[in-house]
């Protein structure tokens, strides 16, 4: 009795122990190293997952690097479930790299007001290279869409123009033309319009869309992923570089504050991790540190100013080269470089005036502060004995002329404790 009974539950409740999923998860931003690990490992665990119906890759990317791209690719190519890249939300875009892998996707849509395309190949740092590397670089890029869009039955034409000249082209065209197969509201919209439809995987798979209440599983990035996504933000690794050579600069032109080393040292760690995901020309990080010495330099060894205009030039010149990218987003931002190279210069010219100030300030210590000093002659003085009152103290002194007793002098040189004196406002 209690067999059947357990029997009786299994088949009712079997149903919903294996219940398909649909997974989801974002590409938002460049597409780099981190990035790619975070896609890596979202389809490491929809592999390990029972019963998956359906991937969707929500995707707004200016593009980003060849290598991080292409293993996107493969991770698609090889899911276990349809994928369906979708350009969401509206006014997104899905150039450069995000172009290759929406085309390589088994199911391609868009939101309305949506792009995509301008996909031709750009060397690192905008740096020159031969034609005959550029057209090898172009030939092989062109090769990789046509081959895509082969496999996926996509406009074989349209998608080498995005590639070979850097055409780019808005959701209605692209559905029109034969680049996606679907432009949708929103998340729901795209299931809707997915239902009972066949699908045919890369690996030749066929999966039926049956996805009404389905459940939508979201992946997101570890905590650590996300805290090296954020640091590796162009403008943030510019900022802690430049706050973590300040707070190091303070500390060695001010021996002993502490703080300011303290917390540079940890910024200028933190910019060096995320340099090691960002493509950095070394090159403009020495100019930046070689503009730090200058600074330095000029403070402790002035130089009217020539080390200190060498420095601003420096620091300009290698914050612009500091980041290799043809993506723009992963660079830092003009205006930030202008505001920090602007900031400089004043601080700069700041710190220059004060040592300006002390070299031309009148010393009021030692010999140096004694001359040029007005006192009072206490006694006669002659050009072997006197007393004179000067600088609140009582001092002995001579003169090369007798001064009575009660006059005004100034003093004009001090040896072995002796002033030397001159009569003030002589007749």
């Amino acid at each position: 009795m209690k067999i059947k009974r357990y029997l009786l539950l299994f088949i009712i409740f079997f149903p919903l122990l294996m219940n398909a999923e649909i997974y989801k998860f974002e590409i938002k931003g460049p597409i780099e190293t981190i990035t790619e690990e975070f896609v890596v490992d979202a389809f490491r665990t929809i592999r390990e997952a029972k019963d998956v119906k359906l991937v969707i890759i929500e995707m707004d990317t200016p593009g980003g690097f060849d290598t991080s791209m292409r293993t996107i690719i493969k991770e698609i190519l090889n899911s276990p479930a349809p994928v369906a890249v979708y350009v969401s939300p509206k006014g997104a875009r899905a150039a450069s790299a995000g172009f290759f892998i929406t085309i390589s996707a088994d199911i391609a849509s868009m939101s309305p007001g949506t792009s995509t395309g301008a996909a031709s190949p750009v060397s690192v740092g905008g740096s020159k290279i031969d034609d005959t590397m550029k057209k090898k670089i172009t030939n092989d890029a062109v090769s990789y869409i046509k081959s895509l869009a082969k496999n996926r039955g996509r406009n074989i034409e349209l998608a080498e123009k995005a590639v070979s000249e850097a055409k780019s082209y808005p959701a209605e065209e692209c559905l029109e033309k034969n680049l996606i197969e679907y432009i949708a509201e929103d998340i729901d919209d795209l299931l809707e319009q997915l239902e009972g439809k066949e699908v045919v995987t890369a690996n030749g798979e066929t999966f039926v869309m049956e996805l009404a209440g389905e459940k939508i599983i979201v992946l997101e990035m570890s905590t650590r992923q996300k805290f090296l996504k954020t640091i590796t933000n162009p403008n943030l690794a510019y900022f802690l570089l430049m706050f973590g050579l300040l707070g190091l600069y303070l500390e060695f032109t001010h021996p002993g504050i502490i703080i300011p080393g303290v917390l540079g040292g940890i910024c200028l760690l933190l910019a060096f991790m995320a340099f090691q995901i960002l493509p950095i020309n070394y090159v403009g990080l020495l100019l930046i540190f070689l503009a730090i010495g200058f600074f330095i330099a000029e403070i402790k060894v002035p130089g009217f100013g020539v080390f200190g205009i060498g420095g601003v030039i420096s620091f300009v010149l290698g914050s612009i080269m500091l980041i290799n990218s043809p993506v723009p987003e992963m660079r830092p931002a003009m205006s930030v470089i202008i505001v920090f190279s602007v900031g400089i210069a004043l601080l700069f010219l700041f710190l220059t005036y004060k040592v300006y100030q002390s070299v031309r300030k009148k010393v009021e210590t030692g010999q140096e502060g004694l001359t040029g000093e007005i006192g009072v002659a206490r006694t006669k003085i002659t050009g072997t004995s006197g007393k004179v009152f000067v600088h609140g103290e009582w001092w002995n002194a001579v003169s090369d002329e007798n001064i009575p007793a009660g006059s005004k002098v100034q003093v004009e040189s001090l040896e072995n404790f002796v002033l030397k004196v001159s009569l003030v406002n002589k007749a």
